[in-house]
């Protein structure tokens, strides 16, 4: 699409709202940013951008005025099922998502990883194994970078790995990575997706315009991924199984049986990240990058240098032999639960926050033999009570602050314990986003007296 001159509505006034914007300004767009919030509520300096010639309406949807523009550029955050989308779309107004529009620009190819879980670390550890072998690689998406903000960077011997979301997947259109990787899918944003069906569509629709000659990474251990159909080709991963063909966990190596070769990659003892999840993760990146065609060297090099990611089951602090762990990052069932199932130690647990409509039985059973207890805050809470108490759970608390939280998990410990932020839900009924949440948890963590 040509941009000069077009009229633009960027929805949504955060990261990649404005790093649309203001690619959209420099290509020759005339740029309206809306949100919902009001002006004073935006933490984006408002007066500033009206100065460098975007249009501001703020503080309402733009049901009346989207039929005056040419495209729409949504934020992740935005559903798309509200009215304004839906009637933009029935007058053949193209809507978009920031991934799509910097993709449209984009001179390189592109490595893509979703799933429910693990999207962060996997995403991080693709980047530093493509860095070692090309510098000019640029690490975008969900992740928190903003794609169009980095396009500038790009030339036609860079890399982009791309972190993409359930959210930003419903607005790709022409989107194609060389490589995709679905790494699971477990039930999560359903309240959004509105099903289970729409949210798989989601997930599988990153490979949708790829052709025989890409790649789609996919977890052969998991039921959803084993099934999908695409274009591309496949290349699974397991844990639980010696494949064919493949990359795969033989005792403690990693193995890779791939484009005619049959050789040992790592030793998962040599890793500085641990968990069955992290084994998952990392034969996941090993694929990606094997499709890429860096050597493997390279990638053994990479992926036992790799720490954990912030926020995802990151060691804070011990004190008087209590191991803390930050492991905001889990914001479903699913992933709580392998944060559950890595640690070594019995956990003193704490979860909660918003309710996405989980269903939170299968992670209490996952604290039988593990979970001494339990802390539960938020908007969730007593639902989370009452599912422990349905399954027989009884040392379940609840407070109202997470330094309550942290302050009675603190006194719950013992000597050899952990205390595990783990919540298994979202964070938007008490904080702005995870990573805010996993910051005040180490900064109550550090505050604790020795």
């Amino acid at each position: 699409m040509d941009f000069n001159h077009k009229k633009v509505l960027v929805c949504g006034i955060a990261r990649s709202g404005v790093a649309a914007a203001k690619l959209l300004k420099d290509l020759g767009a005339e740029v309206t940013l809306q949100d919902l919030k009001i002006r004073d509520k935006i933490e984006i300096n408002l007066d500033e951008m009206e100065k460098s010639g975007f249009e501001i309406y703020v503080g309402k949807n733009p049901d009346d005025i989207i039929d005056d523009f040419d495209l729409a550029v949504i934020s992740p955050g935005i559903s798309v099922y509200l009215p304004f989308v839906e009637k933009a779309l029935k007058l053949g107004i193209p809507v978009w998502g920031e991934i799509e529009l910097a993709y449209s620009l984009c001179p390189c190819p592109v490595i893509a990883v979703t799933g429910t879980n693990g999207k962060t670390t996997t995403t991080s550890l693709i980047g530093d194994i493509v860095k070692r072998y090309n510098p000019k690689v640029e690490v975008v998406g969900n992740i928190g970078v903003p794609f169009a903000a980095k396009l500038k960077n790009l030339g036609k011997d860079s890399c982009v790995v791309a972190e993409i979301s359930s959210f930003q997947l419903e607005t790709i259109h022409a989107f194609k990575p060389k490589v995709s990787a679905i790494l699971n899918i477990t039930p999560d944003h359903i309240d959004r997706h509105k099903s289970m069906e729409n949210y798989i569509a989601a997930k599988e629709s990153i490979g949708k315009n790829q052709q025989p000659d890409d790649y789609m990474v996919l977890n052969y251990d998991d039921a959803y991924c084993r099934r999908i159909k695409t274009n591309a080709r496949r290349v699974f991963f397991s844990r639980l199984e010696q494949l064919e063909e493949g990359f795969f966990l033989d005792g403690n190596i990693i193995r890779a049986r791939f484009d005619g070769e049959d050789r040992n990659v790592l030793n998962i003892d040599d890793m500085q990240i641990f968990g069955n999840h992290s084994i998952e993760n990392t034969l996941a990146a090993v694929a990606a990058a094997a499709c890429m065609k860096i050597p493997y060297d390279v990638i053994k090099e990479a992926a036992e240098s790799f720490k954990a990611v912030e926020h995802r089951i990151e060691f804070v602090r011990e004190l008087h032999g209590i191991r803390f762990y930050n492991d905001s990052k889990a914001t479903n069932t699913d992933a709580a639960i392998k944060a559950i199932e890595a640690m070594r130690q019995p956990i003193v647990l704490i979860g909660g926050g918003y309710d996405k409509q989980s269903d939170f039985g299968g992670w209490v059973k996952a604290f039988q033999g593990k979970v001494k207890h339990v802390i539960v805050l938020g908007e969730v809470a007593e639902k989370i009570m009452e599912t422990c108490l349905a399954y027989n759970y009884t040392q379940v608390e609840r407070v109202n602050t997470l330094k309550d939280a942290v302050d009675l998990a603190y006194g719950k410990a013992s000597p050899g314990d952990c205390v595990l932020l783990s919540p298994a839900c979202a964070s938007w009924d008490m904080f702005e986003n995870f990573e805010q949440r996993g910051m005040l948890f180490k900064k109550f963590v550090n505050d604790l007296e020795e």
